[in-house]
């Protein structure tokens, strides 16, 4: 799995002009998932990105996590997030998982966020989205739980 984290002080997601997530301050979660993703990628990549330390404390240090502050979280779906454009102009998306399974998993990762903190919002599986992010900082990551297993 593939995740672009921003830090934002606002989001939101549209379809057809019709807002259907929004948060204020929290997290900003781009999700990709590959044909190669588990049930533990998904477990490792939600752990991760709950309790990244990205939020400043009262020192102004990146000391506190989505979980201290009470933060929200906005995920939205993205495939492309496995575009290959080594070759070409065209990027292959051969590494990126489809369909049902993709879908699947995305829920299981949205599922145990619910789990673990109070408001989390969601895009659209497979939808076109019109996504609004209020990047604070900047603060942009990109984490990829292959390179961990």
């Amino acid at each position: 799995m593939r995740a672009v984290v921003q830090r934002v002080k606002y989001s939101k997601v549209e379809i057809g002009g019709e807002v259907v997530g929004e948060i204020n301050k929290g997290l900003n979660v781009l999700l990709g998932i590959s044909k190669d993703d588990t049930a533990e990628h998904i477990t490792y990549l939600k752990d991760k990105i709950l309790n990244l330390r990205i939020f400043e404390d009262e020192n102004g240090k990146l000391n506190k996590s989505l979980i201290d502050v009470g933060g929200d979280l906005l995920i939205v779906s993205q495939f492309t997030l496995y575009g290959d454009c080594r070759k070409g102009r065209r990027p292959s998306f051969i590494e990126a998982l489809g369909g049902e399974d993709a879908e699947k998993m995305y829920e299981e990762f949205v599922r145990q966020c619910r789990a673990a903190i109070p408001k989390v919002e969601t895009g659209r599986f497979g939808a076109d989205m019109l996504v609004t992010i209020e990047n604070d900082g900047p603060v942009t990551l990109m984490i990829d739980s292959n390179k961990t297993f």
